[in-house]
């Protein structure tokens, strides 16, 4: 024990010296990225002089060249484009939601928006009843019988009570993802998504969604939060009304797209990555500053400031 003791004593000094070396170092880090730091430069560029950048777009090329541009910049050991196909699904002009009561009058329109991958509906659109379903276990009860040549209508909110809204979103996101792969099952004609947000308005919220391979697909739209709570409350009091659902939306050939990868070579383990990123793509909706455009300006800068500080990572 009295050596343990000596050898930690010993010891000591050399922990406390790498510990001030350390914060020393991580001050500087944040010292330059504090006083220094391009990220909203970067991302100014990225979402409001090429703006959405929807896969397959002209806009997500012009991304990809302004990635390497940025990396080159920077002056990374090496920069280079990795070629990748790349799925291209057009919105298209026509998204028309419509409330009708079931003595057929309209009652009102609603925002609606395709989600991404979603079919179009025919020409004119499609109109039927809606029922509304909070899960996948309430779609299997109602079975053919219930949904068969019907709208069926996801409205299962996110939960305000979570702090964290990952896991609100988490929560509730299945239904957008797979709500019409499943009402397929049963016969549905179409799907609408109550948007994936806490917020309360009439802005519609796009997002993935996903066919199975081989089933038969059928048109998907979000419907904002306010149209959504509006519908719920008139199907209560007149459980057959109907909906009219349009949409104009496409998916055309994949197209040829690239990552855009830059490198700082490792001193001593060249051969190991550590790997930061995101996704240069977003939705057309908005300007994809959250999603992922931070992101990859975080990427990007997080090698600019080893580059910078002169830094040397091992790997």
């Amino acid at each position: 024990m009295r050596y343990f003791t000596l050898i930690l004593i010993a010891l000591f000094p050399a922990f406390c010296f790498a510990g001030e070396e350390d914060s020393t170092f991580a001050r500087k880090i944040f010292d330059e990225a504090l006083t220094k730091g391009r990220c909203y430069e970067m991302l100014d560029v990225l979402c409001n002089d090429i703006g959405a950048r929807l896969s397959g777009s002209p806009e997500a090329a012009r991304a990809v060249e302004w990635g390497k541009r940025e990396m080159e910049k920077h002056g990374f050991d090496r920069v280079f484009l990795q070629e990748v196909m790349v799925p291209h699904w057009i919105r298209g002009d026509v998204e028309k939601g419509v409330i009708y009561t079931s003595d057929g009058k309209e009652n009102r329109k609603v925002p609606i928006c395709a989600l991404g991958g979603s079919i179009s509906t025919p020409e004119g659109g499609i109109k039927a009843e809606v029922v509304e379903v909070h899960g996948f276990d309430e779609l299997k009860a109602l079975g053919k019988t219930g949904i068969n040549g019907k709208i069926v209508f996801f409205n299962r909110p996110m939960d305000p009570k979570l702090i964290i809204t990952g896991p609100a979103y988490g929560g509730a996101v299945n239904q957008r993802h797979k709500g019409a792969a499943e009402s397929v099952k049963y016969g549905a004609l179409g799907v609408i998504v109550r948007s994936m947000t806490l917020a309360l308005d009439d802005v519609p919220h796009t997002g993935s969604m996903k066919y199975d391979s081989a089933g038969v697909k059928i048109p998907a739209a979000a419907i904002s939060t306010k149209g959504a709570d509006y519908l719920s409350v008139l199907l209560k009091t007149d459980p057959n009304a109907m909906f009219h659902l349009e949409l104009s939306c496409q998916t055309l050939p994949d197209e040829k797209s690239f990552n855009v990868i830059g490198e700082i070579k490792g001193s001593e383990k060249p051969e190991e990555i550590i790997l930061v990123g995101g996704h240069l793509d977003s939705w057309d909706l908005g300007h994809g500053a959250h999603d992922d455009g931070a992101g990859c300006v975080q990427a990007i800068e997080a090698l600019r400031l080893f580059k910078a500080l002169n830094i040397k990572p091992k790997r």
